[in-house]
């Protein structure tokens, strides 16, 4: 299979961020596969790795998380992929509390996507930079 920075699971991933990011949960969640498997990970403190299972859990963890990303703010760094695979690195912005200070999250984002182009795995990465 090529590699390449437009391939379907690359379009895929890009379609996912692009939902999550402008709060568009019912797009998010139509596209995981019922069994869909989710681990992220971070050095930020205060901030524990998660391992999660399902798409109720995944879409819990998922909205926590991106309610505090400003809407529209992801921006696609670089991706690559084939057919199932894809890794994306993008940053958005995002504030942590209701007084939170704005902060940029550069993110990697590496999925593998079903035979019904469903994400089946993800694997996140991120850190927080001040604005």
């Amino acid at each position: 299979m090529p590699i390449n920075q437009e391939s379907s699971a690359v379009a895929l991933a890009r379609a996912h961020a692009e939902a999550w990011s402008h709060h568009d949960w019912e797009t998010a969640r139509k596209m995981l596969a019922p069994d869909v498997h989710f681990t992220t990970t971070t050095t930020q403190p205060n901030i524990n790795p998660k391992d999660l299972t399902g798409i109720d859990d995944y879409m819990d963890g998922l909205i926590q998380f991106a309610q505090s990303v400003e809407p529209g703010s992801a921006r696609v760094i670089a991706s690559v992929g084939d057919e199932r695979n894809s890794l994306i690195l993008l940053t958005v912005r995002a504030a942590f509390g209701p007084d939170g200070p704005k902060v940029t999250l550069p993110v990697a984002r590496l999925a593998l996507f079903d035979e019904n182009q469903k994400m089946k795995e993800e694997r996140v990465i991120f850190f927080a930079v001040p604005d």
